[in-house]
């Protein structure tokens, strides 16, 4: 097991953004966070050699970066609150962020900054287009955790709350 996966880590933030390493994400919330580390979380990812090295290209040497299937994720890093590097882990969809919950990895604030989904039923923010799977998915966690969930692509924002974005949907899908 590499040494940083035996190291504790201290979520500062779970994003969800299709993107995941971006400009917005270095520029803006390493800064706000005081990120050591990022995290990114995503089956497809972790078995790409090609996707691996751009995304490793992008992130500056100061800042651990680890790329890791879901399950390999959730099984492997020790998480305490105020202890360890200050840590982002993203997450490129709802689906998955749901996934490693389910699995274990437990939080009580979960940050949606960007997702495009071509067959979306709700625009909840200018970069957040929602399809009814993953607004199932969110209203799950919401219903069975109490983890708050807010649309907000970048520190300086207001934040959104997910349930004042879909509370049309909700009102005409029942």
């Amino acid at each position: 097991m590499d040494e940083i996966l035996t190291q504790n880590l201290n979520i500062e933030l779970v994003r969800v953004d299709n993107r995941l390493v971006h400009g917005q994400i270095l520029e803006s919330w390493v800064p706000h966070v005081k990120a050591q580390c990022i995290i990114v979380v995503d089956d497809a990812i972790a078995g790409d050699v090609f996707n691996k090295t751009v995304i490793r290209m992008a992130v500056p040497s100061e800042i651990d970066l680890i790329i890791n299937t879901i399950e390999d994720f959730v099984h492997n890093f020790v998480f305490e609150r105020n202890s360890g590097k200050n840590t982002i882990v993203l997450f490129s969809s709802i689906k998955d962020v749901c996934k490693a919950f389910a699995l274990g990895f437990h939080f009580d604030k979960l940050n949606i900054g960007n997702i495009h989904h071509e067959d979306f039923k709700v625009c909840c923010s200018p970069s957040v287009f929602l399809c009814d799977t993953e607004i199932d998915d969110i209203l799950k966690l919401l219903e069975n955790s109490g983890v708050a969930v807010e649309l907000k692509r970048v520190p300086q924002e207001k934040a959104v709350n997910i349930k004042e974005a879909l509370k049309n949907y909700c009102k005409n899908s029942t």
